[in-house]
């Protein structure tokens, strides 16, 4: 069965809330597991060699002791939040961790990669991992989760936990829009084609591996990304790109609609889909009842193009960040992942549950 779900949020995984979850009687969720990119990635990127990472100050300056994790905000970002929600544990670890323990593993971890997207071709020049090796560390987690418990406790934990996957914006910001291959191959609505079925397939292999509780974003508005308004919206007005925010809505439609199909042969799976576009318009628009005084511009440096390596020890910060949307060019707060996710929790989580 598929839920499609519409929420206050700039991404999917940034949907959960501050009090604790109300499970249904019987309900357990043992476990958070996220696929995708950087808003998931919890410091995979640490230990794989590219040059897309976040492990140096100011990142994480709110979390713990101000050491930087890999994270791609100032403190927790979605796993965190929703595992934290759910009453699972208060954060989630990258899988790569050498300091993982094997508590960790029977609860959860991250195998996003900053960078990824759906389309295989998106981050290569990055060495960055793709959704199938990001697949790859799941099949030998599998096997250690089995080690660890027992076959059939290792079936009941896939089976019964929450998956993330979100990815997709750098299919579009980093490769179609920028690097112009995929341009030469397709327009625009043909790619959208091809990244909607690539997302299917990818969803599909993780069926195949136990998960049967999947969460799936839709895109934001593109065009709103800080870093979006300086490149294309005028250096003084830098207003939305129309155009990003187009195509955005037109692939979300592809996929509403591509997870409608898929989730009719998935038997005893809840694939839980959310088309964001809208309300995330009005999230942004009607900052101030959201508590945000800034939502142009992110908290690093000039918030106009800081993001990863240009947000670094040398970068002031804004005096507040509670009252930012965005923490750098293109990643949100966790003050803004814990008001988009107290929507989900509210009105939604129970659909998946």
């Amino acid at each position: 069965m598929l839920y499609v779900v519409v929420c206050h949020a700039l991404l999917f995984s940034a949907c959960i809330s501050e009090a604790k979850v109300k499970l249904p009687e019987k309900a357990v969720v043992p476990a958070v597991y996220a696929f995708g990119d950087s808003i998931v990635d919890q410091g995979n990127n640490n230990y794989i060699a590219t040059t897309v990472k976040c492990n140096f100050p100011p990142y994480g300056k709110d979390l713990r002791d101000g050491i930087p994790t890999g994270r791609f905000s100032n403190a927790k970002t979605p796993p965190d939040l929703i595992a934290e929600e759910l009453g699972i544990k208060g954060l989630i670890p990258a899988y790569l961790d050498p300091n993982l323990k094997d508590e960790d593993l029977k609860t959860g971890v991250s195998f996003a990669s900053g960078g990824c997207g759906y389309d295989p071709l998106t981050g290569s020049a990055l060495s960055i991992l793709h959704l199938s090796d990001q697949l790859t560390l799941f099949q030998e987690y599998i096997e250690k989760l089995k080690s660890l418990v027992g076959k059939q406790e290792a079936t009941h934990i896939l089976n019964n936990s929450f998956y993330m996957v979100v990815a997709g914006s750098n299919d579009f910001l980093n490769n179609y829009y920028v690097t112009g291959f995929r341009k030469h191959q397709y327009d625009i609505n043909s790619y959208i084609d091809h990244v909607v079925s690539w997302a299917s397939n990818f969803v599909q292999e993780l069926y195949k591996l136990g998960a049967r509780r999947i969460g799936v974003m839709g895109l934001p508005p593109l065009g709103c990304v800080p870093f979006q308004r300086t490149l294309l919206g005028g250096i003084i007005s830098r207003i939305c790109f129309d155009e990003y925010n187009q195509d955005a809505q037109l692939a979300n439609t592809k996929f509403g609609v591509a997870f409608e199909l898929l989730s009719k042969t998935l038997p005893q799976s809840k694939l839980f889909f959310i088309d964001i576009y809208n309300l995330v318009t009005d999230f942004i628009v009607n900052s101030t009842k959201y508590g945000f005084e800034e939502v142009e511009k992110g908290c690093c440096g000039t918030g106009t193009i800081e993001v990863s390596a240009l947000c670094n020890k040398y970068s002031a910060t804004c005096e507040d960040d509670t009252k930012y949307l965005f923490w750098d060019s293109f990643h949100p707060t966790e003050k803004g992942y814990r008001i988009l996710i107290d929507h989900v929790i509210k009105n939604y989580m129970k659909y998946l549950l």
